[in-house]
């Protein structure tokens, strides 16, 4: 039975469907779901296309964007309110300002849907809206018959759903419909002979006043909104339904007297419940001003209470804190463990967060794992510290999230109004960045702001914008640090390293930005453009006769971590006609151990392709011999601060001869860096190490210089051999 209910309240399909949107994208995919559901859809590419198919053709439901040139959402809806054009409305907008939203309902639309959307959703909306047209059809074509006589029309008055009055010319009753009861509570027969006041909310008396008794002789009757008493509190004074918002339409009756004269005889209108547009209303303000994950303000809201709350502390003379708080290594839940536990831990962070805060406190999230909190009313630094360590100390009880235990810390920045700053703008920037400075300090901690740090933060966003400019402007430049075979002296390969030309700080050294590429995601660019640049300088060597030597390139941990790094590597050696053997890379241990199990295949597709894998900075990382023995590797670089202190320091050199005794065991070539004097090299000699890398031998030299080094170096072990023969 209530299959066949169901079945019969599901609309025809079938149904004319216009879809209004000026995104391509967007019209495509709502087409093609709607036709597939078995609705026949027309489309418009903006409101005046839109304007020309209503005036020809006749639409059960419109899907309406807000935002496009010419007439825009809101100027369709009022074309269609002005034509009387019989159809139904859904908005489909990213517009997502409150006052889009509200504004579209009070113009007819029957339903908001925002940007982006679920297809099912769309669905379901389209289904409701057609469902409700029909039954509008149905009572209309009703209407039609019922209209054919007196006792049919009373029928359909009393069947409305709105409240329909007649008021004489005094402001009493004289008719009100059976609504009445359902929408009020009041009897109608109680009502009759009473003023309309009587039901008018006490706040509301006075701007009702000629509202219910309109004299107005125009056709048009005066639409207002207002609240009208329910039985509960006029009768009963019960706690429960107090008033109930109403939409009124209200319309002055006028009869001809003998004369011709025309005069007033009474009022006719209609009451119109908008309790649940009001809740919808709501719903969408709360929307606009809070996070839907964790139910906390959002940026909106949270930057009106701080203005509120600094206009107070002028007029009071008093402090207030705010407080940015990012949550530490949040990436690392949502790649291991996956999103839905993400935001199970953002919420369970969110309650525990607000459990060490004060009623007058505002916590609010701006996105991600970012929070900020207002701390209004406070006298000194410390009253926000004391808040700080609160916070800090909470999150060190274990989060329980599904099976799994998680802990989880964050990095606060803490600046106060008005010593640091005296608009809401700096101050959230300012808190930001102290909660920055927190990070660079080893997370898990607080900071208070200074300048200093905002002299700093200058610094690196100038340096970041200059950094997305400098591939443009051509100021990368690579250097060659050779490697060099001890027995013989010859150059046996280089590593690539990068150099920015800066056009102010001149020549900057990977230390000074790499960090900022990678954190900005330029380093994908840097990296492709450097791969690109040594793969050139290979082709050129190799042109001019020189002997060939690998050249390494160091790879950041985002350039490898894309699924097709190893391909696409492949495929640029390809493009260029390079042996794999002349291009090898570097990486550290580090790398590897950010995603073993998806690192460690494309190694090993590099190293069966013929390029050399050299483990960077070996001896700093994780250095275990388990992972070296399962790691496609071919060389160990000995990171240089084993012999920065040889041949003082007996106990680095004995490191490094661990290390070379080692890799001679796994028969992986050894390449020590950092060798400066000859008192090193000569130390190096004497455990049986081979290549080294060096200012003894050279500094990173430009292309052009490594070139004349590379050349002159064969020249003289051509002459070595020569004379040797």
């Amino acid at each position: 039975m209530i299959q066949e209910q169901e079945q019969k309240q599901t609309p025809p399909l079938g149904a004319q469907v216009l879809v209004v949107d000026d995104e391509p994208l967007i019209l495509t995919s709502l087409s093609r779901l709607l036709t597939n559901a078995g609705y026949r859809v027309h489309i418009a590419r903006n409101g005046n296309e839109a304007v020309r198919n209503i005036e020809t053709n006749r639409y059960d439901l419109i899907l309406l964007d807000l935002k496009m040139p010419g007439l825009t959402g809101h100027e369709v809806m009022d074309r269609i309110q002005e034509k009387r054009v019989d159809t139904m409305v859904i908005v489909v907008s990213g517009d997502v300002s409150i006052e889009s939203a509200i504004s579209a309902i009070r113009r007819g639309a029957y339903d908001f849907v925002r940007k982006p959307y679920e297809p099912d959703e769309i669905l379901k909306r389209v289904q409701n809206a057609l469902a409700s047209r029909q039954l509008e059809l149905d009572n209309r074509n009703m209407a039609k018959r019922l209209q054919r006589s007196e006792q049919w029309h009373r029928y359909l008055v009393n069947s409305s759903l709105d409240l329909i009055y007649s008021l004489d010319t005094e402001g009493r009753f004289t008719f009100v419909n059976n609504a009445v009861e359902r929408i009020l509570g009041f009897p109608k027969r109680e009502l009759l002979g009473k003023h309309y006041t009587t039901i008018v909310h006490d706040e509301d008396v006075l701007g009702a006043a000629h509202l219910f008794n309109e004299r107005r002789t125009g056709e048009r009757s005066v639409r207002v909104e207002l609240r009208l008493k329910h039985v509960d509190e006029s009768r009963l004074h019960s706690p429960g339904k107090r008033f109930v918002p109403v939409e009124l339409n209200a319309m002055g009756m006028y009869d001809s007297d003998g004369d011709g004269q025309r005069r007033f005889i009474g009022t006719y209108g209609v009451v119109r419940d908008i309790a649940d547009r009001k809740r919808a209303e709501k719903t969408i303000a709360y929307q606009a001003y809070h996070d839907l994950l964790t139910g906390l303000p959002n940026r909106a809201l949270f930057q009106d209470r701080l203005a509120q709350a600094i206009n107070q502390a002028k007029r009071d003379n008093t402090q207030l804190a705010v407080m940015f708080l990012d949550l530490d290594k949040f990436k690392f839940v949502n790649d291991s463990l996956g999103h839905v536990a993400g935001d199970k831990l953002l919420k369970t962070l969110a309650a525990r967060l607000r459990s060490c805060l004060r009623e007058v406190d505002t916590l609010a999230r701006l996105g991600g794992d970012e929070f900020v909190l207002l701390l209004p009313q406070i006298n000194e630094a410390t009253d926000a510290t004391l808040i700080a360590e609160k916070i800090l100390l909470a999150l060190q009880q274990k989060f329980v999230i599904g099976d799994h235990e998680l802990f989880a810390s964050v990095s606060i920045g803490i600046v106060l109004y008005p010593d640091d700053a005296d608009t809401s703008e700096n101050l959230i920037k300012r808190a930001d960045v102290a909660m920055y400075h927190a990070k660079n300090q080893g997370r898990n901690n607080y900071q208070l702001f200074n300048y200093a740090m905002d002299a700093q933060a200058s610094g690196r966003l100038a340096l970041v914008r200059d950094l997305r400019n400098a591939l443009d402007h051509s100021e990368f430049e690579m250097h060659y640090h050779p490697q060099v075979d001890i027995p013989s002296g010859r150059i046996v390969g280089f590593e690539a390293l990068l150099r920015w030309n800066h056009p102010t700080h001149g020549l900057l050294s990977p230390s000074s930005f790499i960090h900022l590429a990678e954190e900005t995601g330029i380093i994908l660019q840097i990296g492709e453009w450097v791969l690109r640049t040594v793969c050139g300088y290979a082709i050129k060597w190799r042109d001019a006769g020189l002997p060939p030597v690998r050249i390494a390139v160091n790879i950041s941990p985002q350039q490898i971590q894309k699924p097709h790094f190893a391909d696409n590597f492949l495929k640029l050696l390809e493009e260029h006609q390079l042996d794999p053997a002349l291009i090898g890379i570097e990486i550290t241990e580090s790398t590897i151990m950010k995603d073993v199990e998806q690192t460690i295949p494309k190694l090993i597709k590099l190293g069966e392709a013929g390029v050399e894998i050299s483990l960077d900075d070996f001896g700093t990382g994780y250095s275990s011999l388990s992972y070296l023995t399962k790691l496609p590797i071919h060389t160990l670089k000995v990171d240089q601060s084993f012999i920065r202190d040889i041949p003082r320091n007996a106990g680095h050199l004995s490191i490094v001869n661990a290390i070379a005794t080692m890799a001679r065991g796994l028969g992986l070539r050894l390449v020590v860096e950092g060798v400066e004097t000859q008192a090193q090299l000569d130390s190096l000699i004497g455990i049986g190490c081979k290549e080294y890398q060096g200012f003894l031998f050279a500094q990173p030299l430009p292309s052009g210089k490594a070139t004349d080094l590379l050349r002159g170096n064969h020249a003289e072990q051509r002459a070595e051999i020569k004379i040797a023969s």
